[in-house]
């Protein structure tokens, strides 16, 4: 238990200490901006299938879960509300976060923890460039610029995927006009806000815990594994943690 707390300790200073370190840097932000459109390319491109694809279903299997609960009270009108606030506040932005840790995170891990068992990292530093403001600050500047857009494209296809439960779903049938009408009757921009706000925290955390996790790696080859293994496992629970005490900030 003891090592548990240190090593938890260690991770959350040694992160810290990396965010300072890369915003340091950001006065020499103009000679990386290459990298940072690269890092937001693979970032975002790359994963907006997944995004698409997940939050479609997700969008759709909560519209069908909410027709079942509230069939038998002549409720339908009201699962254009309930879907759209869970995918605006919570699900929306969480959905994102886990494909980002799944994949942008472990892939980040895993490329940083190579360059420094490879040695790469040892010869930035001997050339005098700083892994901090080579490697870390694009990648952070990145997920800032299109977590947002990740978001709410995950947000609004998640509506879209309600909406056509509650259409084509026969014990539903909710028409699109009484469904976005329920949408926006409750939903509000602060909503919309705090889904967002969330989103980039989110993402600003998972890809500092990346980098932190696979610029610490020590060992041979196989510790890379451990490392990406390592960062994911921390991401999830760094998310669920952080989603509900900034919840209960935002509420």
């Amino acid at each position: 238990m003891k090592r548990i707390v240190t090593d938890t300790c260690d991770g959350i200073g040694s992160g810290l200490i990396l965010a300072y370190r890369s915003f340091a840097s950001l006065p020499t932000a103009p000679r990386i901006l290459k990298r940072v459109v690269e890092q937001a390319y693979l970032g975002s491109y790359t994963s907006l299938p997944i995004v698409v694809i997940l939050c479609f279903f997700i969008g759709a299997v909560l519209a069908l879960q909410t027709g079942i609960s509230v069939a038998n009270l002549n409720m339908q009108a009201i699962i254009g509300t309930l879907v759209g606030e869970s995918m605006t506040r919570e699900l929306g932005p969480v959905m994102v976060a886990i494909i980002l840790a799944g994949r942008v995170g472990s892939a980040t891990t895993a490329e940083l923890a190579s360059m420094r068992v490879y040695q790469e990292v040892d010869a930035l530093v001997t050339m005098n460039i700083p892994p901090e403001r080579f490697l870390v600050l694009p990648r952070l500047l990145a997920v800032l610029l299109f977590m947002p857009f990740l978001a709410m494209t995950g947000i609004v296809i998640g509506w879209l995927g309600g909406m056509v439960v509650c259409q084509f779903v026969q014990f539903i049938d909710v028409p699109p006009e009484v469904y976005f009408r329920s949408l926006k009757q409750f939903l509000s921009a602060a909503d919309l806000t705090h889904g967002l706000i969330k989103a980039e925290i989110f993402g600003f955390v998972i890809i500092l815990t990346a980098c932190n996790t696979g610029l610490r790696t020590r060992g041979g080859p196989r510790e890379i594994g451990a490392s990406v293994t390592r960062s994911v496992v921390l991401s999830l629970v760094l998310i669920l943690v952080l989603d509900y005490f900034i919840t209960k900030v935002l509420a």
